[in-house]
């Protein structure tokens, strides 16, 4: 990709979104009751931003805030707002329930500003805004676009209602499992995951684990195969994910099972596990992160009883032998197609 076209960083986003209030397009931010979704991590936040309430679902990020001296939390805060900020996911869908979210928390007269990377849907952003809120402004630098709109009724309008509902939890038909648009093959099942599953043993028993969960998909898939398993904790990053694998494993009685909001990446709390499964996110963005994969498997082998099995789904090319190597007596694949490769590791 020529270096034109690459899409913009975090930071970028974040100097952009900044732009209006610095140029004077929008009143400072002194003062004002300032609310952030998505808040991201960045140099680029000014010393201010310790007086604003930051709404974010990603551990990680609400991990880096804290270090920076800001603190996160997945809820919306109750209350109005002056101005609501949003540096936008990359799932449409996902970003329009945002923008609606952002919108009813403003006050009469309030401004929400939205940005993303041009290469990161920047147009789209403007165009979904400019529908629920009507006439926008923009401006353009460091590869992305900053919209803004200010709220001059006190209504919400119709189309924000539509994009609230459709970010409700629903149930996803080709699993049955409650999902929404956001979390991780919010509208299907993911083809790793399809094939762990399929490969998954049926002598799985005592307490595992599921690293990455997402909304329980192969947590249930686990249960519904090894009556053996007495205990399960899902750990994951997502907020939003986590919740919906609670509801979708509430009807597994006779299972303890445990919900940890979670960076799995920062190793486990607790160990002594039976078994681990695990389809790690191998992404940061666009482009593919390999050390996430490395530090699951060495999160799981810290966390499993000796002689305790991994069972691991990655993308085919992805370079996890010397990890699997390190920490592990021995690892064998037990099947390879579509693209991914299943793995048993045992520690």
């Amino acid at each position: 990709m020529a270096p034109d076209r690459q899409d913009a960083g975090v930071d970028d986003v974040l100097r952009t979104l900044m732009l209006p209030f610095e140029q004077a397009l929008l009143p400072r931010l002194d003062g004002a009751r300032v609310l952030m979704l998505n808040a991201q991590a960045s140099k680029a936040l000014p010393p201010e931003a310790r007086g604003w309430r930051l709404q974010q679902e990603f551990r990680p990020v609400v991990d880096a805030l804290a270090s920076a001296g800001l603190e996160a939390a997945p809820e919306l805060p109750a209350g109005e707002f002056d101005v609501a900020l949003l540096p936008a996911p990359r799932q449409r869908q996902y970003g329009r329930a945002l923008l609606a979210q952002a919108w009813s928390r403003l006050a009469k007269g309030g401004v929400l500003v939205a940005c993303a990377g041009n290469e990161g849907g920047a147009r789209s952003l403007q165009a979904d805004l400019e529908a629920m809120a009507g006439p926008t402004h923009s401006l353009s630098k460091h590869r992305c676009r900053a919209s803004w709109a200010v709220k001059e009724s006190t209504g919400e309008p119709a189309l924000a209602r539509e994009w609230l509902q459709a970010d409700e939890p629903s149930s996803q038909g080709e699993s049955g499992l409650l999902s929404r648009p956001g979390v991780f093959a919010w509208d299907r099942v993911d083809d790793g995951s399809a094939l762990l599953a399929s490969q998954l043993p049926s002598d799985l028993s005592g307490r595992g684990a599921d690293l990455g969960s997402g909304n329980g998909y192969l947590s249930t898939q686990v249960l519904a195969r090894n009556p053996g398993v007495r205990a399960l904790d899902l750990y994951e990053a997502d907020a939003r994910a986590l919740a919906l694998a609670r509801a979708n494993l509430a009807a597994h009685e006779g299972v303890d099972c445990d919900f940890h909001w979670h960076d799995v990446t920062r190793g486990l709390p607790r160990a002594g596990y039976d078994f681990i499964v695990s389809n790690p996110p191998f992404h940061a963005g666009r482009a593919e992160q390999p050390d996430i994969g490395r530090a699951f498997i060495a999160a799981a082998s810290e966390a499993l009883r000796p002689g305790g099995r991994l069972l691991l789904v990655a993308n085919r090319q992805l370079p996890y032998e010397a990890a699997l190597a390190k920490g592990f007596a021995s690892a064998r694949v037990l099947a390879d197609a579509d693209g991914y490769k299943v793995i048993e590791a045992l520690r």
